[in-house]
């Protein structure tokens, strides 16, 4: 395999990570961006989003000199090979996908992209993106691929390097398989398809991932009921390879930067034509029902009321290992806690103190035992490993009401129950502390 001369627009999370993988599997990378102080931290190796391998990653590539950084695109892809998109496609009026930042790039690059120079949007677009943007550029000796990502945050760099498979769509053959020839060192499985196929399988996945949680999440509130386990429920489940045993585990919702915006932009690109979907209608209206459920079980926890209550928080960030608070539902959780009058103090060993999407209200403390000090409860929210391995005595002491609300079911009841503290969890029969 030839080493390719890639250009990829964007060096947010997906970009970054696009860039510093494609440049470590031996192609000439250059990534571009319009924040010039962004650009000079990553030329000197300094990475600022949160990901595992990834800093090693730029750091190697620059050394190596098959990575470098850029301040805009148009002189970037004069030489390119095939051109990434990889630039924010925000929730947009009605929760359509805005696709303003992408067709800003082709404009600024349409008419310096070399003869057969292969665009390629990496980035999370509407069905029928692809075509649309083949008309806008008005090349015709430029293709258009669709090569959509599927990277979880937190693993990022193990999921671009050790993909379940490559997804590839456009109606022109030869530049379908150029890009599919990027990723041949990898050897994972690969779907060449039409450019429409490949956009719908990026929302298929997602949505179908989100419809499973919401799913676990109504048979746990149902298991509460009947008083089932749900984590013997989900045990029993997870063994048929069909089902499977990822996703399988409740919460207090789905969220992050992908499943909020990508159900949402189905549903409005199904609507465009006239396609009724109660399925995942049903999937974000049972998503939104779970955020306030988690709310209902602290306000019982305080006594029916949360008003002028002290809750501790542990965890804020949408899943742990991250420090992306973008749709968390434990942020949604902390807010609607506010709103109901109690006084929030949250630890996240994600954040720094600086994000400017906390809730007006809520304290952010660097020390969990912190948080617990004085709460009538703690209230863990984000399922990072840290939290299992706290001195949970030094817990029941710091706080006021010996009760723990676990909305992932991810601490050890008998732990708590030994240091003398009730552990209220999710689709699971609450337990006592020891007498």
């Amino acid at each position: 395999m030839f080493a390719r001369r890639i250009v990829v627009v964007g060096t947010g999370y997906v970009g970054l990570t696009t860039g510093a993988c494609l440049a470590s599997l031996g192609h000439r990378v250059v990534c571009s961006d319009v924040n010039e102080q962004k650009v000079a931290e990553l030329s000197r190796g300094e990475v600022r989003i949160h990901e595992p391998g990834l800093a090693e990653l730029v750091q190697e590539g620059i050394a190596a000199g098959r990575l470098e950084f850029v301040v805009g695109s148009a002189g970037a892809v004069a030489e390119a090979e095939v051109v990434f998109l990889c630039v924010p496609t925000p929730m947009g009026s009605g929760g359509a996908a805005d696709l303003a930042v992408v067709e800003a790039v082709a404009r600024e690059v349409r008419d310096v992209l070399p003869t057969g120079c292969v665009m390629v949007t990496k980035s999370t677009v509407p069905v029928g993106t692809s075509k649309r943007l083949a008309e806008h550029l008005g090349r015709e000796d430029v293709a258009v691929v669709s090569n959509p990502e599927f990277l979880r945050e937190g693993s990022a760099v193990h999921d671009f390097l050790n993909p379940d498979r490559i997804v590839v769509g456009s109606d022109t053959q030869d530049a379908a398989e150029r890009v599919a020839a990027l990723y041949a060192r990898l050897g994972a499985p690969t779907v060449l398809t039409d450019a429409a196929s490949a956009e719908m399988v990026k929302y298929a996945a997602n949505c179908f991932l989100a419809t499973k949680l919401s799913y676990v999440n109504a048979i746990a509130e149902l298991c509460e009921q009947l008083g089932a386990d749900i984590t013997d429920v989900t045990e029993g489940m997870g063994y048929d390879r069909r089902i499977g045993q990822s996703f399988l585990q409740p919460g207090p919702g789905w969220g992050g930067s992908c499943l909020p915006k990508d159900t949402a932009a189905l549903l409005q690109v199904a609507e465009a034509v006239e396609f009724d979907f109660p399925l995942l209608q049903a999937t974000i209206s049972s998503n939104s029902h779970q955020r306030q459920r988690m709310v209902g079980k602290v306000r019982e926890a305080c006594g029916g009321s949360l008003d002028g209550e002290r809750i501790g928080l542990l965890g804020l960030t949408f899943k742990a290992g991250t420090d992306d608070l973008r749709d968390s539902p434990a942020l949604e959780v902390a807010q609607l806690l506010g709103e109901q009058g109690a006084e929030l103090i949250a630890y996240d060993p994600g954040l720094r103190g600086d994000e400017p999407e906390l809730p007006a209200g809520l304290t952010l403390v660097d020390d969990p035992y912190q948080a617990a000090k004085g709460a009538s409860a703690l209230v863990l929210l984000t399922e990072w490993q840290e939290f299992r391995a706290l001195d949970w005595n030094l817990i029941a002491e710091a706080l006021n009401g010996l009760v723990v609300v676990d909305t992932r079911n991810h601490l050890d009841p008998d732990v708590l129950r030994r240091a003398g503290l009730s552990w209220r969890g999710v689709g699971r029969t609450p337990v006592a502390a020891l007498p």
